[in-house]
């Protein structure tokens, strides 16, 4: 078998797999060759090969299908077993070449304007070449002294994106609270729960971590689980509790007073409740002021509010109901990677009590950290804000998209979405043979093809919906969406978000639907009149 065509060739003989014999490898760099590797004139000739190769894979952005037809072990199959001794000549240029030619044709496009299967993850201009400028710079802040401008910059930046997102007062520097600008929603929710749990057992004892008992609903991200079983919590004390159709897939207030009631009388403590505004599966929205009011009753209960997807959408003043019974939580967060332009990955998260994390958190201060200037200062070092101490410097890329874009722009940018989604929805309800199975509040759709009375029963919808949505995903340059099933309902879910979406592309994903919709249930209607 021929070699693949990116594998290195070594003075013109047969290509060895990348791999250069040990004989060839035993010079050592010379001083002008470690100069190089941050060579000023290197640098700006390979950084302009990466911005064309950026910006024209941007430009033929709709030419890749949203999702690769590949299997498992196809790239490790075509890359050498091993790196290279040395690197080829123009190594840069061949990297490049085969992350078109091998890597790009086998990755989920998250960009594409007919990516519809999942929150977004949006990018843009600024986004981007503000993560190149802070990969460039390069700084580690994780205290304040490590790199002052940086801590003030993200303590800035938190208070910015927290008035545009319309927060309490109390979340913020300026009342009191603090945010921090961490990876993921994950983080964030782990720092919450550590600083709640430390928080209960100064008060309670630690030898009690076993009576500790969190919240949620079942439609919380399975996040909140993994972080309870990382900070110490029982499996059996993560009470979900179930939420029905009715209710609009929302947390019951009356539902969570019960499980904490009967959790108190078997001598247990609860300790932590997630509440979600804008669930992954269907962007339900659960009632905070209710639950606050229920957790206050019992103890103290820290109150989060996940709000990783739909937080973006509480810039606009239209949603400033849902966070303005956010008034008694304890914390919030929010990935302005997903809808607010800031490029993967940019958590924002809030708390009305910094002192919590950082008595959880912090790390007794090293000589070697201190800085004479900060002494005396009530200074912020955000390693006492997170789990890691190594922590990147994303507050610079924030602080360029709020100032490039503005408020305003950011707004325009969400309401686009909420539009496109509202054609949507109305498109589907357009047709007959559809229905909508939950509320549209933000930008994603949920919905189904109605299953022919004569196929009777849910099981036949849902193997009926199963089969349309594998159809449209596999159909040429079609859309790429993505199911849920939620109360034994399942449903196809179109998430409107990236930011080349146009509603051109909009309307010819609902046209691929339609038209597999229609294929399918004559296929259906044939197979019963031959079965009779």
């Amino acid at each position: 078998m021929a070699p693949p065509s990116h594998c290195h060739t070594i003075n013109g003989g047969a290509p060895r797999n990348g791999a250069i014999s040990a004989v060839e490898t035993t010079s050592t760099p010379e001083a002008s060759d470690t100069a190089r590797l941050l060579d000023a004139d290197e640098f700006r000739r390979l950084g302009h090969q990466v911005v064309d190769f950026i910006a024209d894979y941007y430009a033929g952005l709709g030419d890749y299908p949203v999702h690769p037809s590949v299997t498992p072990g196809f790239l490790r199959r075509q890359l050498p077993v091993d790196a290279p001794s040395r690197p080829e000549p123009e190594a840069f240029a061949a990297a490049l070449r085969d992350v078109r030619d091998l890597i790009l044709p086998g990755v989920t496009h998250w960009q594409s304007p007919r990516h519809f299967a999942h929150f977004p993850a949006s990018s843009s201009t600024v986004g981007a070449l503000g993560e190149a400028l802070a990969a460039g710079i390069n700084v580690v802040p994780f205290t304040w002294a490590a790199s002052p401008a940086a801590t003030e910059l993200e303590m800035v930046v938190v208070d910015w994106l927290g008035r545009a997102l319309h927060l309490p007062e109390r979340l913020l520097f300026a009342g009191g609270g603090g945010g921090t600008i961490l990876g993921t929603s994950c983080e964030a929710i782990l720092c919450a729960l550590v600083a709640a749990r430390d928080r209960k057992l100064a008060e309670i004892g630690a030898r009690r971590i076993g009576d500790l008992v969190v919240y949620c609903s079942d439609q919380t991200h399975f996040a909140f689980r993994k972080a309870a079983r990382i900070a110490g919590i029982l499996r059996e004390h993560c009470r979900e509790i179930p939420t029905y159709r009715d209710d609009t897939f929302a947390l019951s207030p009356s539902a969570l007073h019960a499980a904490m009631q009967a959790d108190v009388e078997a001598g247990l403590v609860p300790l932590f409740l997630c509440a979600t505004v804008g669930t992954t599966q269907t962007t339900a929205v659960d009632p905070v002021r209710e639950l606050c009011a229920v957790a206050a009753r019992h103890g103290g209960v820290w109150v989060h509010v996940d709000a990783a997807y739909a937080g973006s959408a509480l810039v606009c003043p239209e949603f400033r109901d849902v966070i303005a019974i956010a008034e008694a939580v304890d914390s919030l967060s929010m990935n302005a990677h997903k809808w607010l332009l800031a490029n993967n990955d940019c958590c924002a998260m809030w708390v009305a009590a910094p002192s919590a994390l950082v008595a959880a958190l912090g790390t007794e201060q090293e000589y070697i950290l201190k800085d004479a200037a900060a002494e005396g200062h009530d200074v912020v070092d955000y390693k006492d804000w997170g789990t890691t101490l190594t922590r990147r410097f994303r507050a610079l890329k924030v602080w360029l998209v709020l100032r490039c874009y503005g408020v305003e722009g950011l707004r325009s940018h969400v309401r686009s979405h909420v539009a496109m989604a509202a054609a949507f929805e109305a498109m589907v309800r357009d047709d007959a043979r559809f229905e909508v199975v939950a509320p549209r509040r933000f930008a994603l759709v949920c919905f189904r093809l109605r299953s022919p009375e004569r196929l009777g029963g849910e099981k036949a919808a849902n193997e009926l919906n199963r089969r349309l949505l594998e159809e449209a995903n596999a159909a040429s340059s079609g859309p790429y969406m993505s199911s849920a099933m939620v109360g034994g309902v399942y449903m196809l879910r179109c998430a409107i978000g990236s930011t080349l979406t146009e509603e051109r592309h909009v309307r010819e994903a609902w046209k691929v639907v339609q038209e597999r919709a229609t294929s399918i249930l004559v296929n259906v209607a044939n197979w019963v009149q031959t079965s009779r």
